[in-house]
């Protein structure tokens, strides 16, 4: 049996339109401008969900192809149900979901084929914080550390160099290394 390789797919990337929307977006920057968007409600306790379906791209209002729902609760020893996890378990994922992705990216670009990316995500949180009971002691992760474990066609510092321009380019790591503005408005019956 003979196979063949489509060589504008690579890692599961579509290059030809990865380097099309490259060249339609220093066409027309303004095609840059996206709104992501998630509506949440509150169930019972600390248990949560979120719905992300709608969001702006390209010009004008778009959907998901289906909608996609997530839970968020605590673990019971954080008075929770452990419906989900905790919402900065969610923020763990997106950091290694945006790296990985935009890996794939980067190595399909580059002409690199990879046979396996892994990574485990850690952050570390005192609870002093959070609860109120210590006022120097921040509310979030006091750091967090990413390790991968990459395996392709290309050298090690290739493949180095591909996690390291994919931090460069993650809108997670941005987010999570910048401060980002944040507004908060309430509106109540």
């Amino acid at each position: 049996m003979t196979s063949t390789v489509n060589e504008s797919t690579r890692n599961g990337v579509d290059t030809a339109t990865l380097f099309a929307t490259l060249d339609a977006v220093k066409a027309a920057p303004e095609a840059a401008n996206f709104q992501f968007r998630a509506s949440n409600a509150w169930i019972s306790g600390t248990h949560n969900r979120s719905t992300i379906h709608g969001f702006f791209g390209v010009g004008e209002e778009r959907l998901h192809e289906r909608a996609f729902t997530f839970d968020a609760d605590h673990p019971a020893v954080l008075v929770g149900q452990d419906n989900g996890p905790t919402p900065v378990e969610f923020v763990l994922h997106a950091l290694a979901a945006c790296l990985t992705a935009g890996l794939a990216n980067i190595a399909a670009a580059r002409g690199i084929r990879l046979t396996e990316v892994r990574s485990t995500v850690s952050g570390d949180i005192d609870l002093n914080g959070i609860l109120g009971l210590n006022p120097e002691v921040r509310n979030g992760h006091q750091n967090i550390k990413v390790q991968f474990s990459v395996k392709g066609d290309a050298p090690a510092e290739k493949l180095r160099a591909l996690v390291e321009q994919s931090r460069n380019r993650s809108a997670v790591y941005d987010i999570i290394t910048n401060q980002v503005p944040v507004t908060i408005e309430v509106t109540t019956d």
